[in-house]
């Protein structure tokens, strides 16, 4: 008969005594419990102890937390967090510099631990650590602990960062612009100072009158604090107020920048990025996968104003540039004397160059998005690349009517599409390390990305023989040309340019078809039954390989205030497929991780279902901090007995795929994702295939027929990795 559910079996430890196996009542009260363990080794006073766990983050236990605890855990008798925070306080006064260290490596260590920085802080500690780094007496280990204490008592979010005095942030902003600081300082002081210019608005005044950008980009030389400072950098960008990101440039041909903007660019920030970074001699890790692309979506965001500004019809100078995109078209004719004879000029020239309106182009320019955008991208391409503008209108103009590519249109409708393809005017998203190292290869990546694509667009346009009748078609095929284009991650645009070269019209057509007969192979009715006959046996197949990855095991992020300082976590199958083993790693490992490091397990038998997106516990909690839709695609939650829950944010759709299959094959339910029915698509198709050829060589005798023996099943491994 198996225990109550309310009963735990747990093992307690206490230095120099011999462990205590009980079974815990999680109805009796915490303290009855504590008291009852100091008890059995002669301990006196047991409200001046507490419960931690004796493996992993060895968190306190608390009334609120104790349902976490499994059959078979491994705790530990400690002092209480009050009596650990008023000892930790007095300590790291002390005179003793030793006592002090040890103090403050230990203090380090709890303030991570939600129940202990609770007392900690009641007990004014954060004034005592910010003091003692406004002090300036603190140095090497003993300042790297201080600032890692203080920074995760900050990040539980007890204490407003607005208190933050400004001798402490001139402190830690000093650690920053000092040449030679310890690589542990440098980082949480980094940090910190993201930290505050993300949580306050005052502070990133403060921050950004104390920190450059010139001061940061010289620590992207090393690699140890490269994430950190484009962290901050990305951090100083995100926060930058209105006022200092409207500011005009006065050459009409430069995008409206942001003063910080402004400022990397004179920095060649995207250089040293590249050089230091892209191209550097260590492999790119996720966290930092994730501030490229936030830095490239910040930097594509500069456009936004642009995009969403009409253009006037009435602004001379606006005007003028579209005058400076037709004297450079036609530069060779001579304008007429007349009024009438210089407008009827005017309006043909217009049309040459494919613009709808021909008395007045302005107003193709007032529809939003693209705006004047499009307008700054015809420009840089007639000023930049002229003799390519000229090829594109001039070949067009001279063709008949009916194919002629009308380049004015095609411009404005192509930024339109670029907009949509890099998500201009979006935020990140928290889960997404989707950068493209070629944008990082050019001061002007955008508009030469717009150059490319513009060309593109004319060749697909001849190639397809188009007519204006099917420009929205011809649309269609640039962006599914781009879209893979960029899907094989170009490393430059010369790059990019090649990945388009063999993407033509006609590869495009070839693809769409492999694909469409990989979905819907021959649909006459013998086929459709042998499909049908199949499928049973590759879902199996599927199946099983859904469970031999969930078996392998994944590494799974926790989402915290602070990326750089990841924390991760472990889980997988059992090789019998009846428990799930999971545990808290130090960092991110390389392989299969052993059993015997995954210290908590669920027993297959008590899983109850399989909750996702919005549905998962984690995601309903942490919707006040406005959860993006591309975490809730990745969340998930497996729902056990008695109510309790294991939850999951997978790194990829391809991981969350996977594990939310393996876990329905695991329960008996259907396996339900887009990669199942993609994977059963193709793999059918495979497997029809092979035998159809096997039927197609099979030689029939004029008579009498033979009853053709029935194909052996095809023993198919399929290969994911």
């Amino acid at each position: 008969m198996p225990p109550p559910a309310d009963i735990v079996k747990v093992a307690i430890e206490w230095p120099g005594a011999n462990a205590q196996l009980i079974e815990m009542d999680q109805k009796r009260p915490l303290s009855s419990i504590i008291r009852e363990v100091c008890d059995g080794w002669s301990l006196s006073g047991s409200e001046q102890f507490a419960l931690r766990y004796a493996d992993g983050p060895q968190l306190y236990i608390t009334e609120q937390s104790r349902g976490d605890i499994k059959n078979g855990t491994i705790l530990r008798l400690a002092i209480s967090p009050a009596r650990a925070a008023r000892q930790l306080l007095e300590r790291i006064q002390s005179h003793g510099i030793d006592a002090r260290l040890e103090a403050l490596k230990e203090l380090a260590k709890l303030s991570a631990d939600p129940t202990f920085a609770a007392e900690f802080i009641n007990m004014e500690g954060i004034g005592t650590l910010a003091r003692l780094v406004e002090s300036g007496t603190h140095f090497g280990e003993m300042l790297a602990f201080t600032l890692t204490a203080f920074l995760e008592l900050m990040d539980h979010g007890i204490v407003s960062w607005d208190l933050i005095s400004l001798s402490f942030i001139k402190q830690i902003a000093g650690y920053v612009n000092q040449p030679m600081v310890d690589v542990s300082i440098l980082q949480r002081s980094l940090a910190i100072l993201e930290s505050m210019v993300l949580n306050s608005h005052s502070l990133y005044h403060r921050v950004a009158q104390e920190i450059t950008v010139g001061q940061l980009i010289g620590h992207l030389s090393n690699q140890e604090i490269q994430t950190y400072a484009i962290a901050l950098i990305n951090a100083l960008f995100l926060k930058a107020p209105e006022d200092r990101r409207q500011e005009e440039c006065t050459n009409p041909l430069e995008q409206h920048l942001t003063e910080m903007a402004s400022t990397l660019a004179q920095k060649h920030l995207r250089s040293i990025i590249l050089n230091h970074v892209i191209r550097g001699n260590r492999p790119i890790k996720a966290e930092m996968a994730h501030q490229l692309y936030v830095l490239q979506v910040l930097t594509f965001n500069l456009l936004e104003e642009r995009m969403m500004t009409k253009m006037d019809p009435n602004d001379q100078a606006q005007r003028d540039i579209i005058f400076e995109l037709r004297r450079i078209a036609f530069d060779g004719d001579t304008d007429p004397t007349g009024t009438e004879k210089r407008k009827a000029m005017y309006t043909k020239d217009y049309k040459m160059l494919g613009f709808t309106n021909h008395l007045n182009p302005a107003m193709d320019f007032t529809q939003t998005p693209p705006g004047m955008l499009a307008l700054d991208n015809m420009l840089y391409l007639a000023r930049v690349h002229q003799d390519t503008y000229i090829r594109i209108v001039l070949e067009n103009s001279s063709r008949e009517d009916k194919h002629e590519c009308p380049f004015g249109r095609c411009a404005i409708e192509l930024t339109r599409m670029l907009c949509e393809i890099l998500q201009v005017g979006e935020l990140p998203n928290e889960g997404c390390n989707d950068y493209h190292p070629m944008f990082f290869t050019h001061d002007r990546a955008w508009e030469e990305f717009f150059c490319v694509c513009i060309q593109l667009l004319n060749k697909t346009w001849k190639e397809m023989r188009a007519t204006a009748e099917d420009f929205n078609k011809v649309m269609q095929v640039v962006r599914e040309q781009i879209t893979r284009a960029l899907a094989m991650k170009p490393s430059s645009i010369d790059q990019l340019k090649n990945k388009l070269r063999g993407l033509s019209y006609s590869e495009i057509l070839r693809l769409r078809q492999s694909e469409r007969m990989s979905q819907d192979d021959f649909q006459s009715p013998p086929i459709i039954e042998l499909r049908e006959r199949i499928q049973p046996e590759i879902l199996e197949l599927i199946k099983q390989q859904r469970l031999n990855r969930l078996c392998e095991g994944s590494c799974f992020r926790k989402l915290g205030n602070r990326r750089r300082q990841e924390k991760f976590w472990f889980c997988r199958l059992s090789l019998n497929h009846k428990v799930l083993h999971y545990g808290d790693l130090e960092e991110s490992p390389q392989g299969e991780v052993p059993f015997e490091l995954l210290s908590d397990k669920i027993p297959v038998s008590d899983i109850k279902s399989v909750l996702t997106g919005k549905d998962c516990p984690h995601m309903k909690e942490k919707s006040a901090l406005k959860q993006n839709k591309e975490v809730l695609e990745l969340a998930f939650s497996v729902l056990y007995d008695p109510d309790e829950t294991l939850n999951f944010v997978a790194p990829n759709k391809y991981e969350y795929c996977i594990w939310t299959d393996g876990l329905c094959a695991l329960l008996g339910r259907e396996m339900g994702s887009d990669l199942t029915r993609s994977d059963l698509d193709t793999l059918i198709s495979m497997e029809m295939k092979l035998r159809l050829l096997d039927l197609e060589n099979i030689t029939i005798p004029e008579a009498p027929p033979p009853v053709p023996k029935e194909p052996s099943s095809y023993n198919f491994t399929y290969n994911y990795s």
